[in-house]
């Protein structure tokens, strides 16, 4: 159990260190936004299995990851079909 709560506290900490690393593609950090919502997803499991509670608060997080990752695409669309590509130094952010 500590190994898998290591594990992810790692996946955690990856997931941050790519966010916050200068990234030229919008995809790369959506991915790792991602990355990161799994690795909560994967620490909430792990917590209501110990303590033995209902998974319906597990199935709230997952709508409101899938509504997150459906934003960012969106988002990544709206931006190709704007500027052309999803490089971050195609345009001016003020």
């Amino acid at each position: 159990m500590m190994i898998d709560m290591l594990m992810m506290f790692f996946m955690f900490f990856i997931g941050n260190m790519i966010f916050v690393s200068k990234h030229k593609h919008l995809l790369i950090v959506l991915l790792s936004l991602e990355f990161i919502v799994l690795s909560i997803f994967f620490f909430f499991l792990m917590l209501l299995i110990l303590f033995y509670y209902n998974f319906y608060m597990l199935m709230v997080f997952l709508v409101f990851s899938v509504c997150e990752g459906a934003l960012g695409l969106s988002i990544l669309i709206s931006m190709i079909r704007t500027y052309g590509n999803d490089y971050f130094q195609s345009f001016n952010m003020l």
